[in-house]
Order: C-alpha cells, then sequence, then structure tokens
C-alpha cells in the first residue's frame, strides 16, 4: 500500500476514534509537521527555545490528549495541527508576559534568565491571537486561511484543497481577514 493510502486509512480510523490511529500516523507525516513547525518558528525570534522537535512534540502530545480528534482529511489534520502549533507558542509568549511581571518567581541575575521573546515580541503574539479568536466568530473561513497561511505557510493553492474551496474564495478570504486583523491589532502585522 502506498504511503498516501495509508495515510488516508490511519486519517479515517483516527475521525473514527481510534486514539492509536494518531501514534501510527505521526511517522507518516513527522516531516510535513516539522515543516510546518519550521515556519512556525521563523516568525518567531532568532534563538527561540523551543526547536522545530521540540514544537512538533509538544503539537504531537497536545493531540493525543484530546478525547476525540474529529479529522476529515490530509488538509483538515494540518489545519488542526497548525493551530495547535500557534497555541503552544501563544502559550510560551503569555509565559513570557508572566515572566515580565515576575510570575511568582524568585529573580534570577539576568544571564541566567532563558530568553523566550522580547516583551514587544510576547504582546505582539498575545494580541494576534485574541485577534484570531474574534475573527473566528465572525468570519471563520478568514480565520482558517490565516491559520493555513500565515502559520502553516501554505500557498494559495494547498490553502484551497486543505479546505476544499476555490482559489478565488481563498484570495477573497485572505484579503478580508488580514485587512480586519491589520485594523484590530496596533502591531505592523507581516502578512
Amino acid at each position: 500500500m502506498s504511503a498516501t493510502g495509508e495515510v488516508t486509512i490511519l486519517l479515517r480510523r483516527l475521525h473514527d476514534g481510534d486514539a492509536d490511529a494518531l501514534e501510527d500516523l505521526m511517522p507518516l507525516l513527522y516531516d510535513e509537521l516539522r515543516t510546518l513547525a519550521r515556519k512556525q518558528l521563523r516568525r518567531e525570534r532568532p534563538g527561540h527555545t523551543l526547536s522545530t522537535t521540540g514544537l512538533v512534540n509538544e503539537a504531537y502530545l497536545k493531540l493525543v490528549n484530546q478525547q476525540r480528534l474529529r479529522v476529515e482529511d490530509r488538509g483538515h489534520f494540518f489545519a488542526i495541527a497548525a493551530t495547535t502549533m500557534r497555541r503552544i507558542l501563544v502559550d510560551y509568549a503569555r509565559a513570557r508576559t508572566r515572566q515580565k511581571r515576575g510570575g511568582g518567581q524568585q529573580p534570577v541575575p539576568l544571564e541566567e534568565a532563558e530568553h523566550f521573546l522580547s516583551s514587544e515580541e510576547a504582546e505582539q503574539v498575545l494580541a494576534l491571537d485574541e485577534a484570531l479568536d474574534r475573527l473566528a466568530v465572525i468570519n471563520p473561513r478568514g480565520s482558517d486561511v490565516v491559520n493555513l497561511r500565515f502559520f502553516s505557510g501554505l500557498t494559495l493553492e494547498e490553502t484551497a484543497d486543505a479546505l476544499n474551496v476555490s482559489i478565488k474564495t481563498v484570495q477573497r478570504s485572505w484579503v478580508a481577514a488580514r485587512a480586519w486583523l491589520r485594523k484590530e491589532v496596533a502591531y505592523d502585522l507581516q502578512f
């Protein structure tokens, strides 16, 4: 059986509630997930403490701990993985802002402190995450397009395939979502 056929079967098993299917699926999609993680980490500051492998592993742990993962197809799986990775990076940003405010921790010398994001970068990530949550309520397709294009690094064509819509629909959603996000988030977003 081809790898593509095996992935399709495993995705069906995962959709049907087979918890072991994700464990079997991960090695088949690992390289693609690393590529996805690499694209997401490129948007973070250089020297981020989370590596590509670490981001993939954390995403896997979050996915495997979900009660029931409803995956329709390969594109939907990668959309879920991208959103999970985004949430992980947002959690790191939140940790950074807590750290900036003390977070109940004992002070340590500056040279021993672990650097996640600059304060401004952490605030930008959090503001973008909050705006994306609001966008998902008023424009779910636009939110999906932003997640796939910006966070996953998919092309227009790949995004259209993942969402099972036309390229024109993706283009319209992309333009509208970017404009809305730029208005909502005071920072200069690099879309």
